[in-house]
């Protein structure tokens, strides 16, 4: 990420992306946000906003665009799209890469990394696991519930001065990052609140995390997916002690009555991120001889729930 004043492409401006891109923009960064249905409201008023529970801070002028070419070659990528946006990665993309242009994709779930090693090479990738409860708020507008923070690594090996560079730039913006040895351990540790809360928030009928944790029965179940999760991880190397799955049960109640964003996806009629969130971890799981019945049976109904109207 060269130079004193790093120049960032935001793909993907819902709220992680407005979030990110707005804090490091403040923080001296030059970032340039590529939108579409928010584009001509937020060029219109010139001006994004990101809050959480110390205030709100404006960013005013803003670097806006209608198409990636209008950006050009950034030094990284930020990739906030949700991963039902495959198809479109490589047109939303490609422009922005240069000879040295890292990109770092904040998805969700399994298998991101690896599509876009695919498509722009491993030795550029980077992965962003975003411990936040963010929701877009409205055009250009973002908000944290709760303080959170990011964990950052390299698609293939060990922090390398370029990652300890995103960190760097992310601890100025406030975003609490930390450089993490192990994306793929990473990735598996935020399945641990991703699966439970995200799906159930759905299957249970759309209700908020709040009252998830309030019914006995509901919270049992968390208990029991975080448990699967826990398993299937190990069967890669990956130890997740039981003092991180019980804070991150006590993590969620203090968010109040927040929506994950499958809910909010699903509350609106857009694709929900069921591949990536629950399918790849389960036939990952399943393909290293590990049973996870409770995924397996929250996938299923995931599946049906998320179909397109014709296919319900």
């Amino acid at each position: 990420m060269p130079g004193a004043r790093p120049r960032i492409g935001i793909v993907g401006s819902g709220a992680v992306g407005t979030y990110f891109g707005t804090r490091m923009a403040l923080a001296g960064a030059d970032v340039h946000f590529l939108m579409r249905s928010d584009l001509e409201e937020v060029r219109r008023r010139n001006r994004m906003a990101v809050a959480d529970p110390q205030g709100e801070q404006a960013l005013s002028p803003v670097a806006v665009h209608g198409s990636p070419g209008e950006i050009g070659p950034v030094d990284t990528v930020i990739v906030a799209l949700k991963t039902t946006s495959a198809a479109e990665s490589r047109d939303l993309i490609g422009p922005l890469v240069g000879p040295d242009t890292a990109v770092v994709t904040l998805q969700n779930g399994l298998g991101a990394d690896e599509f876009l090693a695919d498509l722009f090479g491993a030795e550029r990738i980077m992965g962003g696991l975003v411990f936040m409860a963010l929701n877009r708020t409205g055009p250009g507008e973002a908000r944290l519930f709760g303080r959170g923070h990011v964990s950052i690594g390299e698609f293939r090996g060990p922090p390398v001065e370029r990652t300890r560079a995103l960190v760097e730039l992310m601890k100025d913006a406030g975003l609490n990052p930390q450089a993490v040895d192990n994306l793929l351990e990473a990735r598996w540790r935020k399945l641990v609140w991703n699966i439970p809360f995200n799906g159930l928030s759905i299957a249970l009928g759309g209700i908020t995390t709040d009252r998830i944790c309030a019914d006995p029965a509901h919270a049992a179940e968390v208990e029991r997916l975080m448990i699967e999760v826990q398993r299937a991880a190990a069967a890669f190397g990956f130890g997740i002690s039981d003092s991180f799955l019980r804070k991150q049960r006590e993590a969620t109640p203090p968010m109040g009555p927040y929506r994950p964003s499958s809910l909010v996806d699903y509350l609106a009629g857009r694709a929900v991120e069921v591949e990536s969130i629950w399918g790849e971890p389960l036939r990952r799981a399943q393909a290293a001889g590990v049973a996870m019945p409770r995924l397996a049976a929250l996938y299923g109904r995931l599946t049906a729930l998320c179909a397109p109207p014709g296919l319900r």
